[in-house]
């Protein structure tokens, strides 16, 4: 079944988001025996918010205000390979259309990211 999630932003900008979310995704699910990954929106408060959900790695909560900063790792490089700099690139252009992101995770159980247009 193929859906389609619409929204207005620049095309190259919003293909980048979900390349570093779902990249993530894929990253921190290749150490589970059985990862799932789900893209998805729902409407909340009148707002379409869009998804990427996994049964990765997860991460502590406590730490999630680290997520958008630039070289800010919650896993070691020696753990899961990347740079740090793809959610924060990722947060400006959320903001950059007028939204905003945030994560819930836990660990060893996934991570969802949310944003919104």
């Amino acid at each position: 079944m193929r859906i389609c999630l619409l929204a207005q932003a620049d095309e190259s900008m919003i293909h980048q988001v979900y390349a570093n979310i779902i990249g993530n995704a894929i990253k921190y699910t290749e150490k589970t025996t059985k990862a799932y990954i789900e893209v998805g929106a729902l409407q909340k408060d009148g707002q379409i918010v869009y998804y990427v959900k996994d049964n990765g790695a997860g991460f502590d909560m406590q730490y999630a205000y680290k997520l958008f900063g630039v070289f800010q790792r919650l896993h070691g490089a020696d753990e899961f390979e990347g740079t740090g700099v793809g959610l924060a690139l990722t947060q400006r252009t959320v903001s950059h259309h007028g939204g905003k992101i945030w994560a819930e995770a836990e660990i060893d159980k996934g991570a969802t990211f949310f944003f919104t247009r």
